[in-house]
């Protein structure tokens, strides 16, 4: 689906959200309790995201360390051929040629290391985010709620935010004992 056509529908979903609201009775939302959270703010306070930000930033660095030595080694080759224009042809090509596979292997390097530190940085993040998830689903059904909307999301349609909604923000960061 293009990236119109998501617009498009989340639109065409808030407007018939509004509607819908706006066609029912008042005393229909006095049986529901509604709550509000920012997940960004309480994710940024769970210990276990600085841990796993600190993993990636050490991996990223090991890659960084190896792709600088590549480089190093690329520019030293790369050198030494544009220093030799006395040799017979064939050595020239033969160094060419290991220069441009150099080159090859840096850039596969890239996007291995790319890869990898995406693939770490989902599976460091999904256990942090199952638990907050969870947290949320237990505050929820402690406290009775009918919706908890995150403010840090721009899908959900928030009507208003006031007397009636109810930040859940501190429960779920107690139920997470954070402060």
């Amino acid at each position: 689906m293009t990236e119109n056509k998501k617009i498009k529908i989340d639109i065409m979903f808030k407007k018939l959200v509004i509607v819908l609201l706006c066609a029912m009775p008042l005393s229909v939302f006095a049986q529901y309790k509604f709550g509000t959270i920012n997940t960004q703010e309480v994710f940024a306070l769970m210990p276990e995201k600085a841990t796993a930000e600190k993993t990636l930033q050490d991996l990223a660095k090991k890659y960084e360390d190896e792709f600088v030595k590549m480089r190093e080694e690329f520019n030293k080759k790369y050198k030494e051929f544009m220093a030799q224009d006395s040799l017979p042809e064939n050595i020239k090509a033969r160094r060419m040629q290991e220069v441009q596979e150099l080159q090859q292997r840096i850039q596969n390097f890239q996007e291995v290391a790319q890869g990898d530190i995406e693939k770490q940085q989902q599976q460091l993040f999904a256990p942090i985010e199952k638990k907050l998830t969870d947290a949320i689903k237990s505050v929820g059904t402690e406290q009775k709620f009918t919706y908890i909307f995150d403010l840090a999301s721009p899908m959900p349609v928030i009507l208003y935010h006031g007397a009636p909604s109810e930040d859940v923000t501190p429960l779920v960061k107690a139920k997470l004992g954070l402060k």
